[in-house]
C-alpha cells in the first residue's frame, strides 16, 4: 500500500458474498480495494477515491451497470479511470452494450480467481503510474509535521506514522499487513476500513 503508487479497484455489486471474495482476493495481490452495492453507491465513493479501475457487474439495483458506466464517463474527475465489466449476463448485445457506455472491457461470470487477477494485472499496466512522492517533502518526527515548499502540514500521530513508514522505502509497496504490524502491532485487530481511511486523508492533505 503505497500513497501515490498503490492501484485503486472499485468493486460494484450487489451481491456481498462476490464483493468480499473478490476483494479479499484482490488485496491479498497489492491493489487497495473499495466496495460498493449499487451504481449510485459507486460514483459516491468513485469521486471520492478516484480509483484507476472500476469492476463492474451489469444486474444491479438502482442503477445498473450500463447506467453507471455512463454516468462515469461523463465526469471529467474519472476520465482515467478503467471500467471493466464482470457480469454473469453472456448475450452478445449486452456486451457490445456496455463498450457503447464506455466501458475498456468486459469479463463473463463465473471466472477463476487466477484468471481474473491476470486480466486485472493486464489492465493495470496500460495505466500510466502515479507520480512517487515528491522528494523535496521533509519529515518531520518530533512535531509530526510535513515540511514542503509550500509550508508546514500537521499530521496526526497514526498518519505521520504511515506516512514515514512509506516514506522510507519509496519505491516498496507495503502490504496491509506490514502496516498493521508497524503501525498498530500485532495485539491490535485493526479493521481494512480504519487503514483506508488514513490513507484517503493523507492523500487529500498532501495533494
Amino acid at each position: 500500500v503505497g500513497i501515490a503508487m498503490a492501484q485503486r479497484i472499485l468493486i460494484v455489486d450487489d451481491e456481498v458474498d462476490i464483493r468480499e471474495f473478490i476483494s479479499y482476493t484482490l488485496r491479498r495481490e497489492g491493489y487497495d480495494v473499495y466496495t460498493a452495492a449499487d451504481g449510485q453507491q459507486a460514483l459516491e465513493v468513485a469521486m471520492d477515491v478516484r480509483p484507476h479501475l472500476i469492476l463492474l457487474d451489469m444486474m444491479m439495483p438502482i442503477m445498473d451497470g450500463r447506467q453507471t458506466c455512463e454516468a462515469v464517463r461523463k465526469m471529467p474527475e474519472l476520465k482515467d479511470t478503467m471500467v471493466v465489466f464482470l457480469s454473469a449476463v453472456q448475450e452478445e448485445q449486452c456486451q457490445l452494450d456496455s463498450y457503447e457506455a464506455g466501458a475498456d472491457d468486459y469479463i463473463t461470470k463465473p471466472v477463476s480467481m487466477r484468471v481474473l487477477c491476470s486480466r486485472v494485472a493486464a489492465i493495470m499496466k496500460r495505466i500510466t503510474p502515479e507520480p512517487a512522492l515528491p522528494q523535496q517533502l521533509t519529515l518531520d518526527p518530533l512535531r509530526r509535521m510535513v515540511v514542503t515548499p509550500e509550508g508546514e502540514i500537521a499530521l496526526p500521530r497514526k498518519e505521520f506514522d504511515i506516512l514515514q513508514l512509506l516514506y522510507s522505502e519509496p519505491d516498496r509497496v507495503f502490504t496491509r499487513e506490514e502496516i498493521y504490524r508497524e503501525i498498530w502491532g500485532c495485539e491490535v485487530v485493526v479493521g481494512d476500513r480504519t487503514l483506508d481511511v488514513h490513507i484517503r486523508r493523507l492523500r487529500r492533505k498532501l495533494g
